[in-house]
């Protein structure tokens, strides 16, 4: 099985939202974020994705974990993710290859995400971050 390997980003609003973003050609919504360059680190990848495809300066805030779950887009194809917390400089806005981009509720049920965004990111939030409002 080929292996896909990515940095991503958790970035939520002051309203406890998530930003999840479409990649052009695709009908899954996902983390901002991106394949890993060759010797680059994940935490490096996650700052320059960010610039590339929102248009924000990201401040890494925590490193979340390293987790394999199944691809949105790419099938017989597994997901390796690196996961960070980030803060942003600014409001984003959609760039390069990005086809649109949403804040969603934690409890989102009208919007197709990512297994990364449902089986990882959504339960480590509701768990580490809004235990802690």
């Amino acid at each position: 099985m080929k292996v896909i390997t990515v940095a991503a980003g958790i970035v939520l609003n002051e309203a406890q939202q998530l930003l999840v973003v479409r990649k052009k050609g695709t009908s899954c919504f996902m983390q901002v974020g991106g394949k890993l360059e060759q010797k680059e680190a994940p935490e490096v990848t996650i700052v320059r994705e960010i610039l590339e495809e929102i248009c924000c300066n990201a401040e890494v805030q925590q490193f979340v974990g390293r987790f394999e779950t199944k691809t949105a887009n790419e099938p017989d194809h597994q997901l390796v993710s690196y996961v960070y917390l980030v803060k942003l400089d600014q409001l984003p806005k959609i760039e390069a290859e990005i086809a649109e981009m949403k804040w969603i509720d934690l409890d989102e049920r009208g919007v197709i995400l990512a297994p990364l965004t449902t089986e990882v990111v959504i339960p480590w939030v509701k768990a580490n971050l809004l235990a802690q409002v």
